[in-house]
């Protein structure tokens, strides 16, 4: 692992940061930065403006080629800028799904002309993404999708229903995969679309979270009409395709946001417990983990420094940051006592912010893959232990077994 930048990279952290300090406020530690969750009116338009203006730059996609606006360098540098990035008050939320996860599977299956109208506008910040995959009835196996597709000509006519699309309520397109053969084992029976979410036959309802946001949203297709030519990769071929989205999806949603450790240290001054040696003993484990996290994460820089492509090791980041979140939220309203049931941000504690992710990190160990699917990443990929047993493997996916109806 080399902790240091080479030549190159300490010049591009130069440049980015000159960039941020000129268009950009420094972070405070104080009210948190604005996220997904509260996207609405304005801070729509503050997103959009910032990622024109990182665009313009030169800083929104660095690693893509030159033709649509990047820089076609080592994605490395990509992590840099975040690493700059993450010191300053900037919106975000609108453009990770899309510029972290279906414009890349745009780029490898998208034809040409397609990525001429496509790829630019979402870079720009025009245009936003959603991911239509997870299903109610499919829990964590994406494969046991049930929204099925059949041809009409030249046309798909999809029916069926997406649930936890986050920013559906906001995008402009989506990418979706479905099934277009039942009849085959599950994996084989997909295909994959780009769709206008303005579609007819699309329905979008916002699921009211107990947080209070509504980012999330449940997707019905009642005979929406997708061109052949919006497919993206063989016909079949769906699940090899959700593969490219899903290694892009873990890289995007592996970081885990405030309250962090510091956040917690403020806290405990600012009720006057630090030294309180309970407390110190908590935060202390919390800040070993988050140190772990840390050199965990340069394996990867190294390894994107060097030309290489990162392994599923970065699955122990999510699974660990996700539940470290939710405990140091929990723990920050043990330590405010009855104060802790406060959720007005101008009167409670760090502006509600332990409270907002007590209710809100649920989610996050769900979302990019549950814990349960990412240990299963980490025993089978990382430590070599035998997979679990399929019973569906070889079935065609119309004669897997659903239960009683």
């Amino acid at each position: 692992m080399d902790f240091n930048d080479t030549p190159d990279e300490a010049a591009f952290r130069a440049e980015a940061r000159t960039f941020l300090q000129a268009n950009a406020e420094p972070k405070s530690r104080a009210r948190p930065v604005l996220r997904l969750g509260d996207l609405g009116g304005d801070a729509v338009a503050q997103c959009k403006a910032w990622q024109a203006k990182k665009a313009d730059a030169g800083f929104a996609a660095i690693s893509w080629p030159k033709r649509f606006g990047g820089r076609e360098a080592s994605p490395i540098l990509q992590v840099i800028y975040h690493q700059e990035e993450e010191n300053y008050a900037v919106p975000r939320g609108l453009f990770e799904i899309g510029l972290g996860m279906c414009i890349p599977t745009m780029m490898t299956y998208a034809q040409p002309e397609q990525l001429d109208r496509y790829v630019r506008p979402a870079l720009r910040g025009e245009e936003v993404w959603c991911q239509l995959f997870s299903e109610p009835a499919g829990g964590s196996d994406l494969a046991a999708l049930r929204t099925r597709a059949e041809r009409d000509g030249d046309d798909w006519v999809i029916n069926g229903q997406k649930i936890w699309t986050s920013g559906a309520h906001l995008s402009d397109f989506g990418i979706i995969v479905v099934r277009t053969d039942p009849n085959v084992p599950k994996h084989a029976g997909l295909s994959f679309f780009f769709l206008d979410m303005r579609s007819p036959g699309i329905e979008i309802r916002p699921i009211h979270q107990m947080s209070g946001a509504s980012h999330f949203n449940e997707v019905f297709f009642t005979d929406v009409r997708v061109p052949d030519a919006q497919r993206l990769g063989a016909v079949g071929q769906g699940w090899q395709v959700s593969l490219t989205t899903l290694m892009n999806e873990r890289l995007a949603v592996g970081e885990v946001h405030r309250p962090d450790v510091e956040d917690l240290l403020e806290l405990a001054r600012a009720l006057m417990l630090s030294g309180n040696g309970a407390v110190r003993e908590r935060i202390a484990d919390w800040y070993a983990r988050t140190q772990g996290l840390k050199f965990t994460r340069f394996r990867t820089m190294t390894a994107l420094s060097r030309g290489q492509t990162p392994g599923p090791e970065n699955s122990i980041h999510k699974l660990v940051n996700a539940s470290k979140l939710q405990d140091i939220a929990s723990y920050g309203l043990d330590l405010m006592g009855m104060a802790g049931l406060v959720m007005d941000d101008d009167l409670a504690e760090a502006y509600a912010m332990f409270q907002q992710a007590l209710l809100s990190s649920p989610s996050a160990r769900i979302a990019g893959g549950s814990d349960e699917i990412l240990r299963n990443i980490i025993a089978e990929r990382v430590l070599g232990l035998p997979a679990d047993i399929r019973v569906d493997k070889d079935r065609p996916f119309s004669q897997v077994p659903t239960g009683r109806r």
